[in-house]
């Protein structure tokens, strides 16, 4: 029973430890990294289940005692057979107990090493991923900073002011600025990017990556460009929106 709770205790601190692991990487990647949230967390998490079990594996299984049991057996038989020196049967079992014990011992070790690689090489690829974006416009590739064409930019909105992109529904307050940074002030603009110009886009808008497809922007901003309405145009005007 007090083996039980000695185990229960040790793997409450691995898995405490690999907890501590993990936020530590989340938040490394999260705020020295430049990761978005959800990558973060998503190497964060890997980081704990790995870390947690290999703790677990590293700190809480028993050692092998072939070499107690074997040196046991030869010493009860000694007093056994009244024999006062150690019999050359007695001094083979101990020494086949011990090779024993170093070969479980060696291979234990092997095996720790390799899950550690192997932990390792887990959380290696998990940020690669989380490093080369995601595949935002369904055409099988992660975008990446370099991805696309850059559309046609102004510096400033046209005679008449800029649209209000926040007819657009995905794109609020804080996104319309950043569009405006971009150089898109203009439904138009919008309504005219290629699909490689949008895979750029999508790429491109930090914190907001992949909006761009998920909001279909593009269809809404042909229709707002055409003078057409969409029911979230409409709740805009109104002012039930922002």
């Amino acid at each position: 029973m007090s083996d039980h709770k000695k185990n229960s205790a040790c793997q409450m601190g691995c898995w405490a430890m690999a907890a501590v692991a993990g936020l530590l990487t989340f938040v490394m990647l999260l705020t020295v990294g430049g990761y978005t949230f959800m990558p973060a967390a998503f190497v964060g998490a890997i980081a704990f289940i790995l870390l947690g079990l290999l703790f677990g594996w590293l700190f809480c299984t028993p050692l092998p005692s072939a070499v107690d049991r074997s040196a046991t057996g030869s010493t009860s038989a000694a007093a056994t057979s009244g024999s006062t020196a150690p019999s050359a049967g007695a001094t083979a079992s101990v020494a086949a107990g011990a090779s024993a014990a170093v070969a479980s011992t060696s291979t234990s070790s092997a095996s720790a090493a390799a899950k550690a690689a192997a932990a390792k090489a887990a959380a290696d690829k998990a940020v690669a991923d989380a490093a080369s974006g995601e595949d935002y416009d369904g055409d099988g590739v992660r975008e990446g900073a370099n991805e696309g064409t850059k559309p046609a930019t102004l510096t400033a909105a046209r005679e008449g002011g800029a649209d209000d992109l926040k007819r657009i529904k995905g794109i609020g307050p804080k996104l319309e600025k950043l569009c405006n940074t971009m150089g898109f002030f203009h439904f138009d603009q919008i309504a005219a990017w290629t699909p490689d110009e949008m895979a750029w886009v999508n790429a491109n808008l930090e914190g907001f990556k992949g909006r761009a497809t998920r909001d279909k922007w593009i269809e809404q901003a042909k229709l707002l460009a055409s003078g057409a309405e969409t029911e979230f145009s409409k709740r805009v005007d109104k002012g039930s929106v922002y």
